[in-house]
Order: structure tokens, then C-alpha cells, then sequence
């Protein structure tokens, strides 16, 4: 992996894994959808992309969950299958969320990045253990990493190349 690779979190899949067919792929990355994960994977259509990874903000069932987490960001990543290199090329994308409103709901601000980046939330409670000193317990964690790792796992797997993309089109 040279340096380029490193910068763009592009990774090739194991030596000996043999390409499966994009629509195999395709399938597969959908199937990730689970009702219990944070984010939903979709066809992409009018975003420029074959499909496209992204936090389920708007939906009722998770946005209690995003406004208390204190997320700061907004994560999406656009993937477009090149069938004859077997690669997916992917952008992820990010907007700065700010809170609005009574009762509570995120906002996207203008603020965009784009390229592989990290962002973790995380909340803390502190209160007294069961020997009666103080103790921290984690009690939420949010990381940008639980929607790329699984879909660059799945690409890898399939036995094509996960190309992060910084510069350029998708």
C-alpha cells in the first residue's frame, strides 16, 4: 500500500480472494441494512452514485438517539462500482450538525468536508459503584467507523478494492 492509499483509506482485498459479479456486491452492501444499525445503505440515483451509505438523521426511530448523542457531524459515503477494475470508489462526505429548535432536532450546517475522516461521540455517566466509590460508565459511543468499516469489509470480502476518493470525480 503506497502512501497515496494511505491518505485516501484505499485497501485492496486479500491476496487469492476471487472478484464476485457487482451484482453479487451490490446485493451484499444492501444487505447490510438492519433495523438495529445507525445508518441504511440505498440505491444512489440522484446523487451521482450507484449507492449511497448514510446516518438515518431524519428518521423518527433514530433521531432521539442522534440529538442526545452530541454528534457534531453528519456522515455519508457515495460509492460508484467499477465492474471492470472491481473496485468501489468511494467519497465519504461530512456536514457539521448543529441543534435547533424546541423540541430538539439537528440541523445541517454548511460546513462540508469530504474524504475519509473520523468522528466519536461518546457519553459518560458518573455515579457510585457498587463498593460506594465514583465511577465513569460509558453509556453511548458513536463512531463514523460503524458505517465504513462494515461496507469496506464487505467490498474486501467480495474481492474488490475499496479507492477511496479525496480529489476528482467519483
Amino acid at each position: 500500500m503506497g502512501l497515496f492509499d494511505k491518505l485516501t483509506g484505499t485497501r485492496h482485498p486479500s491476496e487469492g480472494v476471487s472478484p464476485v459479479p457487482g451484482e453479487e456486491l451490490r446485493a451484499a452492501l444492501l444487505g447490510l441494512n438492519q433495523p438495529e444499525v445507525a445508518y441504511v445503505v440505498r440505491y444512489g440515483g440522484g446523487e451521482q452514485c450507484d449507492l449511497l451509505a448514510e446516518w438515518r438523521l431524519t428518521e423518527p426511530a433514530w433521531q432521539q438517539v442522534f440529538v442526545q448523542s452530541q454528534i457534531s457531524h453528519a456522515v455519508r459515503i457515495r460509492m460508484r462500482l467499477d465492474h471492470r477494475e472491481h473496485e468501489v470508489r468511494a467519497l465519504e462526505e461530512q456536514w457539521e450538525l448543529s441543534r435547533v429548535g424546541t423540541p430538539t432536532r439537528l440541523q445541517v450546517t454548511s460546513e462540508y468536508t469530504r474524504g475519509p475522516s473520523r468522528t466519536v461521540s461518546r457519553r459518560w455517566t458518573v455515579g457510585r459503584g457498587a463498593s460506594g466509590r465514583l465511577e465513569t460508565t460509558q453509556t453511548f459511543r458513536f463512531d463514523s467507523a460503524q458505517m465504513r468499516e462494515p461496507l469496506r469489509d464487505t467490498v474486501l470480502q467480495s474481492g474488490w478494492t475499496w479507492r477511496g476518493v479525496v480529489f476528482g470525480k467519483l
